[in-house]
């Protein structure tokens, strides 16, 4: 683990980046399950809580674990292709949410503070949304890196455990937009209400990002670069997040649709990116299975939520703490003096 800020110095670093990652410690994993199979239950008995602390083993490199600080990063941006007629809200709600967000009023605020986590809510210069996708790019190659690196630097080496979630009018359009680039398949698949689009908004949404798969479509197999065309301010930011948090070894948090899609641009770069993350809850939001199915993922959480914000993941930070509870705190069949361990 290193103080020094990670920083990307052009996307096309991304392509060879992955080779010099830190990997998972198997044999700190190994040691983890072989305690789990010596505590006083059925080897296998706490199901996905056994695979949750044999994978937070793996990244922290010891087979006892700790979450003494949660760290959660909310990034908010605005998006140019709102001129489509994709959002039912107006713009100005994203620097309103964010502001409540700060104000302690949002379900995010509620849930860090009930499962434990430090918030802290970054907004993307809201005053200047990217550029329309259906028209051009939405970010150049230098604002892209900019809030990448951003987002890396807003990572604390120190935590535990990284909390990833975001905020913006309009993002939901580019998340599908992401997916269908990365992943292919009909755009109608990848599309959904966002925030309350009715039949109406959907078709709009449909078509703009038709326009914009089609006038981008030279860079497909290119993540990186489609991440800067098609993404946004938040979506960079959080690729930048879970970038650095791999260099740290702190194993990530995404939240729903919109944050596994932006860091599904890793993901299409290279697999390998993404295996310090597990997806917090698969949202209603309908293409979120599909993109979970992609990137081989299983949610922790299964709630019919698809607010944003990181709540979510917020809250399957309560399930990460227990699997670290039971891990650490149960007794070994020969602690507890129970025969057949």
């Amino acid at each position: 683990m290193t103080d020094v800020p990670f920083t990307l110095s052009a996307l096309a670093d991304l392509g060879t980046l992955a080779r010099d990652l830190p990997r998972f410690d198997d044999r700190a994993a190994e040691a983890a399950r072989a305690r789990q199979n010596s505590l006083s239950k059925p080897p296998g008995s706490l199901g996905r809580l056994e695979e949750l602390a044999v994978f937070m083993a793996g990244w922290q490199g010891t087979e006892r674990l700790k979450i003494a600080r949660a760290q959660a990063l909310v990034f908010a941006g605005n998006h140019g292709v709102c001129a489509q007629g994709v959002n039912p809200f107006p713009q100005e709600v994203t620097a309103q949410m964010v502001a409540n967000f700060e104000a302690g009023g949002a379900a995010i605020n509620q849930l860090c503070r009930a499962n434990g986590a430090d918030l802290q809510v970054i907004a993307l210069d809201l005053e200047t949304p990217t550029g329309d996708i259906t028209t051009g790019p939405a970010l150049d190659e230098a604002a892209c890196l900019t809030v990448f690196n951003r987002g890396a630097a807003a990572v604390d080496p120190h935590a535990d455990v990284v909390i990833l979630g975001e905020m913006g009018i309009g993002n939901s359009t580019i998340a599908a937009a992401l997916a269908a680039a990365i992943f292919g398949g009909e755009v109608r698949d990848w599309v959904g209400p966002g925030t309350g689009s009715d039949g109406e908004g959907l078709a709009r949404k449909i078509a703009a990002i038709e326009r914009a798969l089609a006038r981008h479509a030279d860079l497909r197999g290119n993540a990186p670069a489609q991440l800067a065309a098609l993404g946004g301010r938040e979506q960079a930011a959080i690729c930048g997040a879970v970038l650095a948090a791999r260099m740290a070894r702190i194993p990530v948090l995404l939240d729903g649709f919109i944050c596994t899609a932006a860091a599904a641009a890793l993901y299409g770069t290279d697999p390998d990116y993404l295996a310090h993350c597990r997806v917090g809850h698969v949202s209603a939001e309908p293409g979120h299975r599909r993109l979970l199915d992609a990137l081989g993922q299983t949610p922790v959480l299964d709630f019919d939520m698809r607010l944003g914000e990181g709540s979510g993941a917020a809250l399957a930070l309560g399930i990460l703490r227990s699997a670290l509870a039971c891990h650490n705190g149960m007794a070994t069949f020969g602690e507890a003096g129970v025969s057949g361990g």
